[in-house]
């Protein structure tokens, strides 16, 4: 199946909740999911990154801007979830089990700036 974006981010701003409730993985692989990309499972966030890249994404330079369905996938910090953190770009605002003020989640992300990657299906 063909990747729809809008389909993925349309399921993700549906779906979004009002605060976090630590599933930011399993809300995205289920937009991901819902524009006809079928991922593997993982239990960390952090992890997802060489699963995107199976499924057919591919990185994006740091250097490109950010589009709608790009996914982010950032590693945990010292004192912070080990899980890390994952998130989709909807076009104008990062969404993950809820709407994000950035692309990092919360106040200890965007304290510390742990390390990212973007990715994006063409």
């Amino acid at each position: 199946m063909k990747w729809n974006k809008q389909a993925a981010v349309n399921y993700l701003r549906l779906h979004a909740l009002k605060m976090s409730h630590s599933q930011c993985a399993k809300y995205t692989r289920q937009a991901i999911e819902a524009g006809g990309i079928k991922l593997e499972r993982t239990h960390h966030a952090k992890d997802y990154g060489d699963i995107l890249l199976r499924a057919g994404f591919r990185e994006v330079p740091s250097a490109f801007p950010v589009m709608a369905g790009d996914v982010a996938i950032i590693q945990p910090y010292n004192g912070g979830n080990p899980s890390g953190h994952m998130t989709m770009y909807d076009g104008t605002k990062w969404i993950s089990d809820f709407t994000q003020r950035g692309m990092y989640p919360g106040p200890g992300y965007r304290r510390m700036h742990p390390a990212f990657k973007i990715y994006r299906m063409y």
